[in-house]
This record gives structure tokens, C-alpha cells and sequence, in this order.
């Protein structure tokens, strides 16, 4: 039996409505679905009526269920790779699977991509910053290192873009407050969402902005950072 593939789909980052056709024909084709999150994945699928069966695979998911993957493939399965949210391989566990994957079968497996939303490139299309070249940093490290990259943020030649939680979108806006230096930040929170927003300053006066309602600090941010004058 020929090896099955593997298909990348990138899936809603909120709003449902966004997902193309090609995405959801790829999920109800395939055999087997795997996702970050089943129950994340399962209020999309329930919307669109699509019954594939489905596989966790997620950050903690260990060496077994990399191998149960394989396994699957090997018997000529066809898997759709999604995350909670976005396109998956940016940020998220599924660029290891697709290094495990590559590494087993090498050239003999096709691995195709469908492409969809993802929260960087929709917040860089409404901030207005000169985007057109960035460093993206995914999520900063929470302590060890994060330093370090903070610095690199403001040694940086071009913009800087990266994911921020709720528990550290205020410290991170402390820390570039901290270095003194003259930046234009621009933040979206909760993107395509019901209480979709954007902020945008000088760190201090986007600190102030989001620190006015306890709501403006729930959900998860991109942050693109420039410094003035760049």
C-alpha cells in the first residue's frame, strides 16, 4: 500500500466564516484529523457538518503518538494537521510533527499545504506600520532568556513582531517601557472576534490603553513593535 499524505490546514483564528472551501474539503477527505485541541476542533467541524474522525497531537503529546502517526501513514491514511487556531507550524507543535514526519519518510511523502488565516499577518495588514520587512519571535521565553530578546527586540534593524499572552502583556509593555527607548507599538487582541480590538502608541500609552478594562487584558495578542524613526 502506498504511504498516504499529510495536509497542513489552516483553520479559523475566531471568526468561522473564514476558512476557505479547499480547507474544508481536505478535512472531510481525510481519514483522520489530528488537532492541538479535539473539543477546539470539534466546534468547527460541528458547524460544517464534517464527521472525520479525529487524533490529538499537541505540545505534550510524546514519542508514542508520534509513532501512532507514522503508523497511520505508513498504512496509507490521509491526515489533516490543524491547530486551535491559524495555520499550523507557526508557533505551535505542529512544526515538530512535520520534522518527524520528513525525517521518516523523506522525499517519499507528500506533505501539502492549505493555507489559511493566521493572527501575524492579519494584525500586519490594519497596523499601518512599513511591515514589508519584520523579525517575527513567536512567544517570547517567560523567563530564562527573555531578556535577552528584549534587547535583540531593540537592537533590532526592523520591526519586530511576536505573540503575547494575557498573563504578560502587561510586563511585557513594562520591559520596553523600561528600556527607554522611542517605540510605536501596535497590539491586536482577540483578532476576527466579537470583542476583536487594537491599541496603538508609545508603550506607556498602550500600557494605559489596555489597563483601563479588565476585558482588554483576556485573550491572546500579537504584538508588532517599530522604532520610531525606523
Amino acid at each position: 500500500m502506498s504511504i498516504g499524505n499529510l495536509k497542513i490546514v489552516g483553520t479559523p483564528i475566531g471568526n468561522l466564516g473564514d476558512i476557505s472551501l479547499r480547507a474544508l474539503e481536505s478535512l472531510k477527505e481525510a481519514d483522520y484529523i489530528l488537532c492541538e485541541d479535539t473539543r477546539v476542533t470539534k466546534k468547527l467541524l460541528d458547524h460544517y457538518q464534517i464527521d472525520t474522525n479525529t487524533l490529538s497531537y499537541h505540545q505534550h503529546s510524546g514519542r508514542l503518538k508520534v509513532d501512532k502517526i507514522i503508523s497511520l501513514l505508513k498504512e496509507g491514511k490521509n491526515l489533516a494537521l490543524v491547530s486551535d487556531a491559524g495555520t499550523p507550524g507557526v508557533s505551535d507543535p505542529g512544526g515538530k510533527l512535520i520534522e518527524e514526519v520528513k525525517k521518516e519518510f523523506e522525499d517519499s511523502i507528500k506533505i501539502e499545504s492549505v493555507p489559511g488565516p493566521s493572527a501575524l499577518t492579519t494584525a500586519i495588514s490594519i497596523s499601518g506600520l512599513k511591515m514589508d520587512r519584520f523579525i517575527f519571535l513567536g512567544f517570547l521565553p517567560h523567563k530564562k532568556g527573555r531578556q535577552t530578546m528584549i534587547k535583540e527586540i531593540i537592537g533590532n534593524k526592523y520591526p519586530t513582531a511576536l505573540y503575547e499572552s494575557k498573563h504578560r502583556i502587561v510586563k511585557l509593555m513594562n520591559e520596553l517601557i523600561d528600556t527607554g527607548e522611542e517605540l510605536d507599538i501596535f497590539i491586536a487582541r482577540e483578532l476576527t472576534k466579537l470583542h476583536e480590538s487594537v491599541y496603538q502608541g508609545s508603550p506607556r500609552d498602550v500600557l494605559s490603553k489596555l489597563e483601563e478594562k479588565e476585558s482588554n487584558l483576556k485573550g491572546e495578542f500579537v504584538v508588532l513593535i517599530n522604532k520610531k524613526g525606523a
